[in-house]
């Protein structure tokens, strides 16, 4: 006789808590400013209030809430000051890689390539939380190439933050997306044609343009 199929075993209860508010926090269907209840994500996620405890402590270390006792959580909007922090580290970062890629190999032109469709067709959905996530792909893989340990690792470290301001930013500025896919291409073009400067350069203008939408934002 064949043998049962085992149940899909689901995750920790906690970890289901946790990763609904993170996931609703990234893509802004939990807007800064917002107070999540344990009771209310008790039930929207099927568990009992403990796990939401343990979870809401998680996120509070990551700096994506605030816990207020007997009152719930508040949902800590994208700072100034963290977009700025963000902004200063990329470029650090992404322009060592985009010269560090030069001369680029196949592999590589081929998979910005295919991220490169993949925004086009996102912005074409209207889908803006995928938009980013391809957008902040496209840079991961130059500083990925770069072969570089520590730097991916520190990469890796602002990824929640950029995911989230990329959504910020492209809610706040609905025409950026068209330019920044545009810019995404400059990039490439650079790359391929074995230019380190002026790939470092694009990726200056591009990741620089952030820094002055937050100083419109302040005005």
């Amino acid at each position: 006789m064949p043998s049962a199929v085992a149940p899909v075993k689901q995750p920790p209860a906690a970890d289901r808590v946790y990763d609904h508010v993170k996931q609703a926090v990234l893509d802004r269907r939990y807007e800064g400013g917002t107070l999540l209840t344990e009771g209310h994500l008790a039930e929207a996620v099927g568990v009992s209030r403990t796990p939401v405890r343990e979870a809401l402590l998680r996120l509070e270390v990551e700096g994506l809430i605030k816990l207020y006792p007997k009152k719930g959580a508040l949902v800590l909007p994208v700072s100034t000051q963290e977009i700025r922090d963000v902004v200063e580290t990329r470029l650090l970062v992404e322009q060592y890689a985009a010269r560090k890629a030069v001369p680029v190999p196949p592999h590589l032109v081929q998979r910005l390539e295919e991220l490169l469709d993949e925004q086009r067709r996102y912005a074409a959905q209207g889908d803006l939380a995928a938009v980013s996530v391809s957008d902040r792909c496209f840079h991961a893989e130059i500083v990925r190439n770069a072969g570089n340990r520590i730097l991916e690792r520190l990469y890796d470290q602002l990824r929640d933050r950029q995911l989230r301001m990329g959504v910020a930013v492209m809610h706040a500025h609905p025409d950026r997306i068209a330019k920044n896919i545009a810019e995404h291409a400059e990039i490439l073009q650079a790359l391929k044609a074995g230019d380190a400067e002026a790939a470092a350069s694009a990726v200056h203008r591009h990741v620089d343009r952030v820094r002055d939408l937050v100083r419109e934002d302040e005005r």
